[in-house]
């Protein structure tokens, strides 16, 4: 396979977030695999600001105990932290530009072997949602035609990790919908049964169940299923008198 039909799977792959078994772990450890093999990289790693505002490192999802150490001080400190603030690329012109930028960092990344280090955002549009780390052994930082495509990458990631957010969450709206509808109809069912049982109105009836499920505590659905399954009575309040309006 040549590099450019490389190139063309790889972006295949980030774009493929709708299918059913869809994994984002295993979505985002591909993508440090595949930064690996493209790029002029020795190590890339993922970082995400979900749960909570703080950077965490999700993948790769096996990291040797030196790259964890990394990933760890990457975390609080250093260009992953930068390029997520800053919503641009963030690298180190040399290891002495790197210790001076981030001391902790640059320790934990020395003691693991690695000598440079760019991190680039993972943005869409205003939405900033982490960064993508790019670990190397060498002494040249990496050349201009791959900070390109590592954006590219870390761009197309971007947008299938908030396209899948943006599915997973109208499915909820939509069950969320569904549950509401079905829940209305049992409560409907629930309040023509009570009215029938205790010979009143389908406002008492309703009133009833409401009540019921608040000093019960609990779902007012679940006390309609009640009355339909099990034959609960809640009590009913007499009506309320209606005011004389009559003129003498």
């Amino acid at each position: 396979m040549s590099r450019e039909q490389h190139i063309a799977r790889t972006f295949v792959e980030l774009a493929d977030t709708l299918v059913e078994d869809y994994d984002v772990i295993d979505f985002l450890h591909q993508l440090t695999v595949r930064c690996q093999e493209l790029l002029d990289v020795t190590a890339a790693a993922v970082f995400l600001t979900h749960p909570g505002p703080h950077l965490h490192s999700p993948a790769p999802c096996d990291p040797s105990p030196a790259l964890q150490s990394v990933l760890d001080a990457a975390c609080s400190e250093g260009p992953a932290v930068d390029a997520y603030g800053a919503a641009r690329t963030a690298t180190a012109r040399d290891s002495a530009d790197s210790a001076a930028r981030w001391p902790q960092f640059t320790t934990a990344l020395s003691a693991a072997g690695y000598t440079l280090t760019t991190a680039l955002p993972m943005r869409l549009r205003r939405e900033n949602i982490g960064s993508l780390l790019l670990l190397r052994t060498g002494e040249q930082p990496l050349n201009a035609d791959d900070l390109t495509l590592a954006q590219a990458l870390a761009d197309a990631a971007t947008i299938g990790l908030i396209q899948a957010r943006t599915i997973r969450q109208q499915h909820t709206v939509n069950e969320q919908l569904h549950t509401a509808l079905q829940s209305r109809i049992i409560i409907e069912q629930a309040k023509g049964v009570l009215a029938a049982r205790s010979n009143v109105t389908l406002n008492q009836a309703f009133e009833a169940l409401r009540q019921h499920a608040r000093h019960h505590r609990v779902l007012l659905s679940n006390v309609a299923q009640d009355v339909i399954d099990t034959g609960l009575t809640p009590a009913v309040a007499p009506a309320r008198p209606q005011p004389n309006t009559a003129t003498e």
